[in-house]
């Protein structure tokens, strides 16, 4: 599915020094990346930072094509965020507004497109062990932080799906058309996680059955 691969991209191994440097800095690099731009919040320093992430992951053979290929619907967002602020006549943050917001997109894609899943897991939840100290699981956080990442994409991919599928049949037009299978879908694929979280054992049954109300039964496995 596209858009799936679209918005955090595939990592493929290659020889670039972005792919030999360790997760945990490329952590760092990303936050140094983010940070100043959300805090200094001046287009000029936007700009430079957009243009300074792109020239990093060229520097390791990511061409500025792949490293722009975050499916249409973000750009969609992109540019509606630019419309309204050139419309309120804040020309300023009609770039720092959606360059900002593409910015941190590009620095996560700088991890993502050059580090393995279990890396990145591993150097968080590495990165999260002093949250012990105020009984924090770095390994749930970790766990938590893979399923959004696997999820975010799906749904989106999902949602693309059942638009083109009711563009084919000639009902775009209708919302309902658009949601239900959606949500319908969304709803089957937080079952499926769930269920596969349980028979990894990574998910107690008894945490589900103490949520369920009093005097009703328990959840059947």
């Amino acid at each position: 599915m596209n858009v799936h691969a679209s918005l955090l991209g595939l990592y493929q191994p290659q020889d670039g020094w972005l792919f030999r440097l360790g997760a945990g800095w490329k952590y760092l690099l990303l936050l140094a990346l983010t940070i100043p731009a959300l805090v200094l919040w001046q287009w000029w320093f936007t700009l430079a930072s957009l243009v300074l992430v792109l020239a990093l992951l060229g520097s390791s053979g990511i061409t500025v094509r792949r490293a722009l290929n975050i499916g249409s619907m973000l750009w969609i967002l992109l540019a509606i965020l630019a419309v309204y602020q050139v419309v309120t006549l804040r020309f300023d943050q009609a770039v720092t507004s959606p360059g900002n917001v593409l910015l941190a997109v590009l620095a996560s894609r700088m991890l993502t497109l050059t580090t393995s899943t279990p890396d990145l897991l591993d150097a968080l939840a590495a990165g999260l062990r002093p949250l012990r100290w105020v009984r924090v699981d770095p390994d749930q956080v970790a766990l938590a932080v893979a399923i959004m990442v696997r999820s975010i994409p799906f749904l989106l991919g999902s949602f693309a799906e059942v638009r083109d599928a009711a563009r084919a049949r000639g009902r775009d037009g209708n919302v309902l058309s658009l949601i239900v299978p959606a949500v319908v879908g969304a709803v089957a694929y937080a079952q499926s996680t769930g269920e596969a979280l349980h028979a990894r054992g990574v998910v107690e049954r008894g945490s589900v059955d103490s949520a369920d109300p009093p005097g009703r039964g328990s959840v059947r496995g």
